[in-house]
């Protein structure tokens, strides 16, 4: 039997920074993946002519020191074996409660200005707002390091002081601290809160801390995007390992058993073709589940299987997104839409409370109601995304139970609908874009689920609802519980690509440290 000190079960973010870490750091990692490429959900592609990014559409810039993606990158070697492309602005809001376009910048002070222009009345609740999430943002930064800040005691203190005001309103949600600064103007909190589809769906039930963080980090260091897309940050971390002595990674292997030892203590696995032929057992002193802890479960035996489910219990499974990715003839400047990142609200949006019934629309068919969209312009900034036809992603909150009643063929005929109707409503807004659509592709919950194997086609771990105590928080760690089984994914992190990588740095900690 072949032995390895690690072995990852998947290579999203979370698995390939993890094993990329281990394997700079002298360890003999083997990284087990079911698809025929790396990267899970960081993946791009393209269907025919047509360039489609699996996920990753902006995310913050991991050269600030600040940002939790900056130290686990750096470790794994890959920091600067991709470029990351300034989005120029955070985002446009328009429609819904905000009305007229409001372009939010991507730095504090130039989001204070912005905001404070448009909403000169609440100015002095805007200080108070902005001033906390940057203290928050900056702080849980620094603390991200883990260990190392250890190193550095007076920073270490200065984080924590920063974190008062997270500890004073620990239990709000993202509603509730909103409506305690600016009462009813939706117009102002929907405009700070725009793309709440990056982390969730739902103002009242998301947690205020959560927020500020992940808000935040965006306008700590600006908007990034890979040059080229998502794949590319994924292939490099697989190319360190499979360039460390002794590492490797399989494709088209799929992962049926865990093994644990007497002690209770994992001990290797078995894994198989697609088809389950060939099966293949190695030995293991540490197993890492880039996975949903659901999925790790089931290939675990009787009490192990127990334990973690019970571990995860009482956490829901995040929101899930559709994207339809379009290919236009003309770059989309043409029809208005000349923004990175545009985040269109619906009419019927009276409040920002209205944002959570988005997410069933599709539950039905294509009528006046259409969700809020993220609108994604490649074309706007040097993405290198190739051209022409033109990319657009088009992204919205989704469920799975919009789409698990119907049969294959019913499946195919009402997305078709859904997908018509969405081209309609962006034609309404950004008049001649319809017939300059050439190509296309749209992906639902139920296309995430198939492709990543995620409860309810979850895209970002669970949702972001406040943890019942700070112990509670402090729990949450890549550490299952059974001896030498770790998660590390948006699962155990601070949800979404960013929290899939600062999960692997903890993970990789842990096991270097023998933890």
């Amino acid at each position: 039997m072949t032995k390895f000190d690690v072995a990852i079960i998947g290579s999203g973010l979370g698995g390939l920074t993890t094993g990329a870490i281990l394997a700079r750091g002298g360890r003999k990692v083997l990284v087990i993946e079911k698809s025929n490429s790396v990267g899970g959900a960081a993946s791009s592609y393209k269907v025919g002519d047509l360039f489609v990014e699996g996920s990753l559409h902006e995310t913050s810039d991991p050269h600030d020191p600040r940002d939790p993606k900056h130290d686990p990158l750096t470790r794994a070697g890959v920091l600067d074996a991709v470029k990351w492309i300034p989005s120029g602005a955070f985002y446009e809001v328009r429609g819904g409660p905000v009305g007229k376009s409001l372009m939010l910048l991507d730095d504090f002070p130039a989001a204070r200005r912005t905001l404070t222009d448009r909403f000169p009345e609440a100015r002095d609740g805007i200080d108070h707002l902005l001033g906390e999430m940057e203290r928050i943002s900056s702080a849980a930064g620094t603390l991200s390091r883990g260990v190392q800040i250890l190193r550095n005691p007076a920073q270490t203190l200065g984080a924590l002081r920063d974190l008062l005001p997270a500890i004073r309103d620990w239990h709000l949600t993202l509603a509730q601290k909103l409506d305690a600064i600016f009462g009813s103007n939706e117009a102002l909190k929907s405009a700070i809160a725009a793309n709440l589809s990056y982390y969730h769906d739902d103002p009242t039930t998301m947690w205020w801390v959560f927020f500020a963080v992940a808000q935040g980090s965006y306008l700590l260091s600006g908007g990034r995007y890979i040059q080229g897309g998502s794949q590319r940050l994924s292939s490099s971390l697989a190319r360190v390992v499979i360039k460390s002595p002794g590492s490797s990674v399989l494709l088209r292997r799929i992962v049926s058993s865990i093994a644990v030892d007497t002690n209770g203590r994992v001990s290797g696995l078995t894994h198989t073709a697609k088809d389950g032929s060939d099966p293949q057992s190695i030995g293991a002193d540490c197993i890492v589940g880039n996975a949903a802890p659901e999925v790790l479960a089931s290939l675990l035996p009787g009490k192990a299987a127990e334990k973690l489910r019970a571990s995860f219990a009482d956490r829901k499974p995040s929101i899930s997104l559709f994207s339809l990715t379009l290919g236009l003839a003309k770059n989309p400047a043409e029809f208005g839409i000349k923004s990175y990142s545009t985040q269109l609200l619906p009419g019927w949006m009276k409040s920002l409370n209205d944002y959570a019934q988005g997410t069933s629309l599709m539950s039905g068919e294509p009528a006046d109601r259409m969700p809020p969209l993220a609108i994604v312009n490649y074309a706007a900034i040097d993405s290198g995304v190739p051209a022409p036809p033109y990319v657009l992603s088009v992204v919205g909150p989704d469920s799975l139970s919009n789409w698990s009643d119907v049969d294959q063929d019913a499946y195919r005929a009402k997305r078709a609908r859904w997908q018509d109707a969405l081209v309609a409503y962006l034609d309404g807004h950004y008049p001649g874009l319809a017939a300059s659509v050439v190509a296309s592709s749209f992906n639902t919950a139920l296309s995430v689920r198939q492709y990543l194997g995620t409860p309810n086609g979850a895209v970002y771990g669970f949702a972001p609802t406040a943890p019942r105590s700070m112990l509670e928080m402090l729990r949450r760690s890549p550490a299952t519980g059974i001896p030498g089984l770790y998660i590390a994914s948006a699962a155990t992190g601070f949800g979404g690509y960013t929290g899939a990588i600062q999960s692997a740095g903890a993970c990789a900690d842990m096991i270097l440290r023998g933890r």
